[in-house]
C-alpha cells in the first residue's frame, strides 16, 4: 500500500474510533466501551477528567474509570487535531500502531490527546485502543492570557502623571498591600516555569529565592558546567530558545536566559530572600511563611498555596566519614566547587561517581591536579551522544508542543520497555568505552535492576549515572585514578587511609554525595507532621506516576515541582491549571485521594 493510501486509511480508522467513543460516552452506553480497548491497554489522564495525573492500566481499570468519570465530565466533540501531524503508523515501545492526535471538550475545559490503535486479536481489520492520553489544554472561562487574549497594554497607558508599566511592576512585586495567592520556593527553572504558567492564568504568584540574581543556581556552579541535554528538548514554557542557541548550553548562558525569562514573563521574584520556616493553619486554610530579606528584615507571608521548586538540590548531603575532622586540607560539597585552579600541582579526591563527581574530577584533572575518584555504588555510564537517543522524537520536525504530547502518552510500563530498548542500543554503541572502564575496575550497571538506562534511574532515584564528556576516558587512560569506598578505612590528616595500610593523599576532598530528598526538605522547614503527612516525594507510585509531583498532595495547599527542563515545560501547565481550578472553586484542594503507595523499582 502506498504511503498516501496508508495515511488515508489511518485517518479513517482513527476518525471512526473517535466518533464511536464519543457516541458511547454521550449515550452513556458502557456496554460499547470494552470492545474499544484491547485487554492490555492504558489510559493516562493529565488533569482533563481526574484533576490529577493518573494512569489506568488494563481494560477493566479503564472501563471502571470511564464509568466513574465521564458522566460528570460530559465529554464531546472528539475530533482529529487539524494543526497536528495526521494519523500515521508508528512504532512505540516495539509495537506498531496507528497514532493520532485529537482534540475534545468537557463541561469545564478543552483538551488534547493521543490515541494509539492496534488491530484486535484475530481481526486485522478491526482496531481498538492500546494507549489513550487525555490532557487539559484550558479551563473554559479561565484561559491562558496569551495569543489573542494577551494584555493590550491599556492598563498602563493612562497618560502623563500616572503610573507607567515599570511603576506598576514594582508595586506588584512589592506585595505591600496584599498577600500572594501562591508562594513558590526556589527561583531556578522549576520555580520560574510554574510561576510563568500561573501568571498567564492570572494567579497572583511570588517566587522567593536565596540567591542574589535570577540564574545564580546555575551561575554559581562549577566553572565549566554545560547542560547535557540538547537545546531542542530544553525550552522553557512559552519562550523557546532562539534558533542560534548552542546545542549544549553553557552554565552562564542558561543562567542569563533564566534572568531574561523572569523579566520577560513578568514574574514577581524576591531575590536574596531566605525561607526560614512555615506552618499551616487548618482553620483558615492558609500558610504562614517566615522569610528573611537581604537587609535582615523578616516578612510573614500568608498564601493559600506553597510550591516547593527546590528540585533535587536544596540541601547538600555531606558524608560522615570516620576521622574526617582530622583532615587538614579542604573538604567541601560539590555544590560549593567552582574550579580546580586553586589546587594545581596538588592532589584531590572526589567522593561519588554520578554526573557531578565525574565533572568535578574531570575539571580537577585538566586543571593539573592529581585526581582520584571514589566509587561507592555501581554507576551507569553513557556517552553524551548516545544519551540523546531518548529525545530523538524532538528532532523529527514536529513542533515542540506536539512532541511533548506524544512523549507524555507513554505510561510507565511502556516507558520501561522503551528505555530497555534504548539502553541496550546505547550499551552496544558504547561497548569499547564500557569495556575499558570495566578493565580498570569501574563497576557498571545499565539501570538496575531491569536495564532501563539512565532516564529511569533519574526518575526513580534522581541520579546514579554519568553522561561521558571525557572523564570516563581519563579513567580508562589512568589519568583519573579509581578507588572503591569499601576499601577505605578512615580519613586521616593528609587524605584517606586504605584498609591495606596505604594512604591516598589529598589537598582537597570534594564530596559529590547528593542532596536531601524533598520530603526531608519539608521536614527541615515545616516539621515532622507535614513531612510525614505528604510521604515520599519523587519515585513512582503503583499507578506509574511520580509520587506527589505536579499534583495535589495529602497536605492541602502544598505542591511540588521538579525535574529537568523538559519536565518543567510539560508539567507546569497542568499544575497551574489545578491551582487555578482551586482558586475559582472547581477543585477542592483539601480533598486528596491517595491513589497508591510507592511502587517497587520494577512494575
Amino acid at each position: 500500500m502506498s504511503d498516501r493510501k496508508e495515511t488515508v486509511r489511518a485517518v479513517e480508522i482513527a476518525t471512526d474510533w473517535l466518533h464511536a467513543f464519543e457516541s458511547a460516552l454521550v449515550a452513556e452506553d458502557m456496554n460499547a466501551v470494552p470492545e474499544m480497548f484491547v485487554e492490555d491497554s492504558y489510559w493516562r489522564d493529565l488533569v482533563a477528567f481526574t484533576w490529577h495525573l493518573r494512569t489506568f492500566s488494563g481494560r477493566d481499570a479503564i472501563i471502571s474509570a470511564v464509568h466513574d468519570l465521564m458522566a460528570s465530565a460530559r465529554p464531546q466533540n472528539f475530533r482529529l487535531a487539524e494543526d497536528r501531524t495526521p494519523p500515521r503508523w508508528v512504532n512505540r515501545a516495539g509495537v506498531d500502531s496507528i497514532e493520532a492526535i485529537f482534540c475534545f471538550e468537557t463541561k469545564t475545559g478543552r483538551g488534547s490527546g493521543v490515541l494509539r490503535l492496534v488491530p484486535t486479536p484475530g481481526n486485522d481489520e478491526k482496531f481498538a485502543a492500546w494507549v489513550l492520553l487525555t490532557a487539559l489544554d484550558e479551563i473554559k472561562g479561565h484561559e491562558e492570557q496569551i495569543g489573542a487574549r494577551r494584555p493590550r497594554g491599556e492598563e498602563w497607558s493612562g497618560g502623563f502623571g500616572s503610573e507607567n508599566w515599570m511603576d506598576i511592576r514594582a508595586r506588584q512585586a512589592a506585595y505591600a498591600d496584599r498577600e500572594p495567592a501562591v508562594v513558590v520556593i526556589g527561583g531556578s527553572q522549576c520555580g520560574l516555569g510554574i510561576a510563568a504558567s500561573l501568571g498567564v492564568l492570572g494567579v497572583d504568584t511570588l517566587v522567593i529565592d536565596k540567591h542574589e540574581r535570577v540564574g545564580d543556581a546555575w551561575r554559581k556552579r562549577y566553572h565549566n558546567l554545560v547542560l547535557h541535554n540538547e537545546v531542542f528538548v530544553d525550552h522553557m514554557p512559552y519562550m523557546p530558545f532562539p534558533s542560534n542557541y548552542p546545542v549544549y548550553i553553557p552554565r552562564d548562558k542558561i543562567a542569563n536566559w533564566l534572568e531574561f525569562y523572569a523579566d520577560t514573563m513578568e514574574i514577581n521574584i524576591w531575590n536574596s530572600t531566605e525561607f526560614t520556616e512555615g506552618s499551616y493553619d487548618e482553620a483558615e486554610d492558609r500558610w504562614t511563611l517566615k522569610v528573611r530579606r537581604a537587609d535582615g528584615s523578616e516578612r510573614i507571608l500568608r498564601p493559600r498555596h506553597v510550591v516547593f521548586a527546590t528540585g533535587v538540590s536544596a540541601i547538600p548531603v555531606m558524608p560522615d566519614l570516620p576521622g574526617q575532622e582530622d583532615f587538614r586540607g579542604d573538604l567541601m560539597h560539590s555544590s560549593a566547587y567552582m574550579s580546580g585552579s586553586k589546587w594545581k600541582g596538588g592532589k584531590a579526591i572526589v567522593l561519588g561517581t554520578g554526573n557531578s563527581g565525574h565533572d568535578v574530577a574531570h575539571d580537577l584533572c585538566l586543571s593539573g591536579v592529581d585526581t582520584t575518584i571514589v566509587q561507592r555504588n555501581t554507576t551507569l555510564i553513557v556517552s553524551l551522544k548516545e544519551a540523546q537517543r531518548i529525545y530523538e522524537l524532538y528532532q523529527q520536525g514536529a513542533p515542540v508542543e506536539e512532541c511533548d504530547l506524544v512523549a507524555t502518552a507513554s505510561p510507565y510500563p511502556l516507558l520501561v520497555k522503551s528505555y530497555q530498548m534504548t539502553a541496550a542500543a546505547c550499551q552496544k554503541a558504547d561497548a569499547a568505552l564500557l569495556d575499558g572502564l570495566a578493565a580498570r575496575g569501574f563497576r557498571l550497571d545499565n539501570g538496575e535492576p531491569d536495564n532501563t538506562g539512565y532516564q529511569m534511574k533519574y526518575l526513580r532515584r534522581g541520579g546514579g549515572y554519568y553522561f561521558n564528556v571525557g572523564a570516563s576516558d581519563l579513567i580508562v587512560e589512568g589519568k583519573i585514578k579509581l578507588l572503591h569506598h569499601q576499601d577505605i578505612d578512615r580519613v586521616v590528616a593528609n587524605g584517606l587511609l586504605m584498609k591495606d595500610g596505604s594512604v591516598a593523599e589529598a589537598d582537597v576532598i570534594v564530596a559529590a554525595t547528593g542532596y536531601k530528598n524533598q520530603q526531608d526538605v519539608v521536614r527541615h522547614f515545616m516539621g515532622d507532621t507535614i513531612a510525614d503527612r505528604i510521604g515520599q516525594v519523587w519515585g513512582f507510585d503503583k499507578t506509574g506516576e511520580l509520587r506527589n509531583m505536579w499534583c495535589r498532595t495529602p497536605q492541602p495547599g502544598l505542591w511540588f515541582v521538579g525535574g529537568g527542563l523538559p519536565h518543567v515545560r510539560i508539567f507546569s501547565k497542568y499544575l497551574a491549571q489545578q491551582i487555578k481550578a482551586c482558586e475559582v472553586g472547581l477543585l477542592d484542594r483539601r480533598l486528596y485521594v491517595d491513589v497508591a503507595p510507592p511502587m517497587d523499582l520494577v512494575a
